[in-house]
C-alpha cells in the first residue's frame, strides 16, 4: 500500500509522522486489499485537522476526518472513524464460500 504524507500550512514532527504509519500499517491489515493511503495534515488558526483517505478497489474511497488541539490525538480519532468504516464495510460485505 502506497502511503502519502501532506502537511498544509504548517511542519509536522516526525515523531508524529512515524505514528500516522504506525497507525496506517494498523488500519491496512483490517482493509480488503487496501491500494492508497493519504495523511493530510492542516493547522488553521489554532485547529489541528487530519484527514485519512483510504482507496479500495473497485474505486471505493473512505475518508475520516478529526479536528483537535494537537496532531497526535486528532490523527488518533480519525483513525478510529476510520477503523469504523472499515468495520461496517466488513460486515456489509459478504464472504464467498469456495466451491466444493
Amino acid at each position: 500500500m502506497k502511503t502519502t504524507v501532506t502537511a498544509r500550512h504548517c511542519e509536522v514532527p516526525e515523531d508524529i509522522r512515524t505514528r500516522a504509519a504506525e497507525v496506517t500499517e494498523k488500519l491496512a491489515k483490517l482493509a480488503h486489499r487496501p491500494q492508497r493511503m493519504e495523511i493530510v495534515f492542516d493547522d488553521d488558526h489554532q485547529r489541528r485537522v487530519v484527514e485519512l483517505r483510504m482507496s479500495l478497489p473497485r474505486g471505493q474511497t473512505l475518508i475520516a476526518t478529526a479536528e483537535e488541539t494537537d496532531f497526535r490525538t486528532a490523527l488518533d480519532r480519525a483513525a478510529e472513524k476510520l477503523r469504523s468504516q472499515l468495520e461496517k464495510l466488513a460486515q456489509r460485505a459478504p464472504r464467498r464460500q469456495p466451491a466444493a
